[in-house]
């Protein structure tokens, strides 16, 4: 087969900051290097220098609320649609089933080209959050679910995602095209681990916890927070680094104020440097990460990188493929659960490292490798 051209289109990208904005600039990455031509198509924000190998072509969008802290792209700018159509693409790669479903719509004529559309978010209960009138949400739903209809094959990131698609009233068939990380599997330098260890002064016999993610209720974090203050009250000693930024930080880290953890939790802000990331995986004990939010997940496969073993809730869609006490922490949904089972995996270092280890052989996927079996699937398609 001659080397193809696919069209990788969202609406977010680079310089915001969300999972489904890393995995589309690493679809891109990988495809271009490994594989075929790609141009990944998404709103256009201000003062943006696009340093990539590949091109990215930005098209006409608006701000939407400052709170949500994206732009919404003009779908129907004439020269968005006639620049497009030019591209040729062979393949075109949907990742959010919104505005860039709408504009794939309006660019694929003559000759039509296959469109995949990956379904990475639980968009049914963003909907249930943010819409409150009741015809306007099933507006929404509607709206939703015919963009994911019009698509000639669905992924999702995990099996379990695939009930939000059911959720929406999805019937289809759909596969699962997992995500993979940037990370190379290893641990950091040694001595970068010591040099921040000591750098917050974390005593040897102090067992080190992590949150990678948005500073966002829906994430969990005070499920995390709950699950700290009774690992606390039964003696456990440890520190918790909280990395990352969010609307709702400043609240979250009230909240850890008012169950006395100032001294135990740490918030970072976020972190950009991904080695100096790396360094703070590596230091960690165990990975924090009970969000039944997340469709899949990213974080818990860079702590696999890392070897550093996750608590999970049971039955998420983070926790697919983990297995309890053998590559994985899982518990229910609950402070009480989530704390015993904090507890009872520290009583031995060597256990914790054992499960560590068995997370990197068996739940760390690299995104080289998930775009090739990607990449293999476009080919299936385009035959």
């Amino acid at each position: 087969m001659a080397r193809i051209h696919v069209g990788q289109f969202n609406d977010s990208f680079p310089p915001t900051i969300d999972g489904v904005a890393q995995a589309v600039k690493n679809y891109a990455a990988c495809l271009h290097r490994n594989h075929c031509d790609v141009t990944v198509v998404t709103p256009a924000y201000k003062n943006v220098r696009d340093d990539y190998p590949f091109p990215v072509y930005r098209y006409q969008s608006i701000p939407l609320d400052n709170r949500i802290g994206y732009r919404a792209g003009n779908v129907f700018s004439p020269e968005a649609v006639v620049h497009l159509r030019r591209q040729k693409f062979d393949l075109m790669h949907v990742h959010a089933p919104f505005a860039s479903s709408v504009l794939v719509s309006n660019i694929n004529h003559r000759p039509r080209v296959p469109v995949v559309l990956t379904y990475h978010t639980k968009f049914e209960v963003d909907i249930e959050k943010r819409v409150n009138n009741s015809v306007f949400r099933k507006v929404a739903m509607e709206f939703l679910l015919n963009n994911v209809k019009a698509a000639d094959e669905v992924w999702t990131v995990t099996r379990k995602c695939g009930d939000s698609l059911r959720a929406i009233g999805y019937e289809g068939d759909f596969h699962v095209m997992e995500n993979g990380t940037d990370f190379a599997f290893g641990q950091a330098d040694a001595n970068k681990v010591a040099q921040l260890r000591e750098a917050y002064n974390l005593p040897e016999d102090t067992f080190i916890f992590l949150f990678v993610g948005r500073m966002m209720w829906y994430k969990n974090t005070r499920l995390i927070l709950d699950s700290l203050k009774i690992a606390k009250e039964k003696g456990l000693p440890f520190r918790c680094f909280m990395i990352g930024s969010g609307l709702d930080a400043v609240d979250i880290q009230k909240y850890a104020a008012t169950l006395n953890l100032g001294n135990e939790v740490i918030f970072t802000g976020p972190i950009y440097d991904r080695e100096y990331l790396r360094v703070f995986y590596s230091l960690a004990d165990m990975f924090l990460f009970p969000s039944t939010y997340d469709t899949s997940g990213i974080v818990v496969k860079e702590a696999a990188a890392c070897e550093c073993p996750a608590l999970l809730v049971r039955d998420s869609c983070p926790a697919e493929g983990a297995v309890h006490d053998v590559s994985g922490f899982l518990a229910e949904e609950n402070a009480a659960s989530c704390a015993e089972v904090i507890v009872n995996a520290c009583n031995s270092r060597d256990h914790l490292a054992a499960v560590g280890q068995e997370a990197g052989r068996s739940l760390y996927l690299s995104w080289d490798t998930a775009v090739a079996r990607a990449y293999a699937r476009y080919t299936e398609i385009l035959k």
